[in-house]
């Protein structure tokens, strides 16, 4: 039997695992505004697609391997995951139509579904509470690395090979976590306490979650916030390039957002055990809510295009926070289903998924030629975060 790794690796291994969501995703955007023409798309502006139906695939591919997880075991499935997604790659790397890339795109968001997932039931099979609020903190402080570098990384690979390159970066990075997990990482569902494989049992399980209020308020106030922070990972190239006319350094400004994802990560991590997820995540939101209302003042004044300085600072003041969001709303919807942390992390995962992207595609067309869409999202996602956080309870959290 496999020996369990030490923590520090353990947390890097989750966050590379997990990485690979946000690999897919963020290596792509520099190309964005070019990849539909390139493969013959008349809509010019299409290019939220290859974000959008990754997560539409990434949704769906929750819903199969949790349940899954639950019943066979944690590693067959992220290794079936992994699977689907090097076959979603290849489709894409080998697209001759943008249609063929969208469905790539799909096949990818099915097979991230499983190590995305699966790894934050192993999290929960070991942790629990604030505990793993600040293993959460750890390994989101490691996976932000991800998105700070890599659209640097794609503007790079694109400008030297193409477009298509990225995706043979992705096969690599996807080969070595697979192995690395595949050697290192032991079992963590005991068969004693797998679930039986039945649409009863999985629908019963379901049911349960469903009523458990802690679980459905807080996985509907992380798919709340998620939203705009979708929608900026869909349109942030535009706004960069076509509103700012600074798409040449999109990666620098858009690696320095990341950062402070993972500074607020580490901070997070380090408080959350003392002072609580729902008091860090209740001061996030408000921390969101005033900027936005602030930044909407001057927004107005400027006609809806505020300077480049002002924007960026709003930016970041926005994105440091979600760094004390993501990992704490995630594991407070997490925190009382402890016995079906598989199928709670696909139930967690998809709905915050599916509640997120229609909220993101709303931002994403209503975009036109300012920053408004945006700034009004986020403040409007953080006030209705808040209210159902409240709702949500979870007294002593």
């Amino acid at each position: 039997m496999t020996k369990s790794p030490a923590l520090p690796e353990f947390i890097l291994l989750i966050a590379l695992m997990i990485s690979l969501v946000a690999m897919t995703t963020d290596i792509m955007l520099p190309a964005l505004g070019t990849i539909p023409g390139d493969l013959g798309s008349p809509a010019v502006h299409s290019g939220h697609l290859v974000v959008s139906l990754l997560f539409v695939g990434f949704a769906l591919g929750q819903l199969g391997a949790g349940p899954l997880s639950d019943s066979f075991g944690r590693r067959p499935v992220i290794h079936g995951g992994y699977v689907v997604f090097v076959l979603g790659t290849l489709a894409c790397l080998m697209a001759r139509s943008f249609e063929m890339l969208l469905v790539g795109r799909v096949l990818q968001g099915l097979g991230m579904a499983a190590p995305r997932i699966v790894a934050l039931a192993i999290v929960r099979d070991g942790h629990a509470g604030r505990g793993m609020a600040k293993i959460m903190s750890f390994v989101m402080a490691v996976f932000v690395i991800v998105p700070a570098l890599a659209p640097s990384i794609g503007q790079l690979l694109i400008s030297l090979s193409g477009w298509r390159a990225t995706f043979g970066l992705l096969l690599a990075v996807a080969a070595v976590t697979w192995i690395w997990f595949a050697l290192r990482q032991p079992e963590t569902l005991a068969p004693a306490h797998r679930r039986p494989l039945s649409v009863r049992a999985i629908l019963g399980g379901i049911g349960v979650i469903l009523r458990t209020r802690a679980a459905i308020g807080f996985t509907l106030c992380a798919g709340l916030i998620f939203g705009p922070f979708l929608a900026y990972l869909s349109i942030g190239q535009r706004i960069f390039h076509e509103i700012y006319g600074a798409g040449e350094t999109f990666a620098l400004w858009f690696g320095a957002g990341a950062l402070s994802i993972g500074v607020a990560s580490i901070i997070n991590s380090r408080l959350v055990e003392r002072l609580g997820m729902r008091f860090l995540s209740t001061l996030a939101l408000i921390w969101v809510i005033a900027t936005a209302a602030l930044f909407l003042v001057g927004v107005a004044l400027a006609g809806g295009v505020p300077p480049f300085p002002l924007f960026m600072a709003w930016l970041i003041a926005t994105l440091f926070p979600m760094g004390l969001l993501f990992g704490n709303l995630n594991a407070l919807a997490m925190e009382p289903l402890g016995d079906m942390a598989g199928l709670g992390a696909a139930v967690v995962g998809a709905l915050s998924t599916c509640m997120a992207l229609p909220l993101a595609y709303l931002i994403a067309v209503s975009l036109g030629g300012t920053v408004t869409p945006l700034v009004l999202g986020f403040g409007l996602a953080a006030l209705g975060t808040l209210m159902l956080s409240h709702w949500a309870g979870a007294e002593g959290a």
